[in-house]
């Protein structure tokens, strides 16, 4: 069993995703600098070194689903117009609408998520944690434990694929990037369902996409 803290050392020097880092230790008997080595042969490593570089082309994406029940806009750039009109950017750009529509996210990342809100959800957590007996000393562990699940399901980048949940998508973000060769970036996004807000009968249209889009 890979420790977690060199998981994460090895995905701080490389940038890569955290299934391709932990496949990556388990290949080298957990050997970070080995690991390093396999990622840049898998060509993973060099994703995070495109990161930092300008992504202002790329594409606006509007995907409709359940004959006009839920409709996403999302922008997602790249390098260079070449690229976006390539099947491999367009297709991505796809799964990440689909993603959209099927799971709601509220945010693009954790670093959106306004602070006020955070500190709301850590005391109804506190609260919750308290009432079910947990004790003082372990509460700001549980507490923190739960924030990060709530990224996880509220932070688009953090949540898992809906197509291959062994990934996040910031995982297949870095993939694309490692296998177009140009850095990409998901800028934004806008998510409808109808008669939202308006007092309606029950239903989770966002589950139905959810099993809709599931891989047969």
């Amino acid at each position: 069993m890979i420790p977690a803290s060199v998981v994460k050392e090895l995905r701080d020097k490389t940038g890569a995703g955290m299934m391709d880092c932990k496949k990556a230790l388990n290949e080298t008997n957990g050997d970070v600098e080995k690991a390093v080595e396999y990622l840049r042969e898998k060509g993973l490593a060099a994703a995070a070194k495109k990161a930092g570089r300008i992504a202002a082309e790329g594409i606006v994406h509007a995907y409709i689903h359940m004959g006009g029940k839920i409709g996403v806009l999302v922008e997602v750039n790249c390098e260079t117009d070449f690229v976006a009109r390539t099947d491999d950017f367009q297709d991505f750009v796809r799964d990440v609408a689909m993603q959209i529509a099927a799971t709601n996210p509220q945010y693009l990342s954790r670093e959106e998520v306004p602070e006020e809100m955070l500190e709301k959800e850590r005391e109804i957590l506190r609260a919750q944690a308290l009432n079910e007996g947990k004790p003082e000393k372990v509460v700001e562990k549980i507490i923190a434990g739960r924030i990060e699940k709530y990224y996880a399901e509220n932070c688009l980048l953090e949540q898992a694929f809906i197509r291959d949940t062994d990934k996040s998508i910031t995982d297949l973000l870095k993939d694309k990037i490692a296998k177009i060769g140009e850095n990409i970036s998901i800028r934004r996004f806008t998510r409808y369902e109808m008669g939202e807000g308006l007092e309606k009968k029950g239903c989770n249209l966002a589950e139905e996409v959810a099993q809709m889009t599931k891989p047969e």
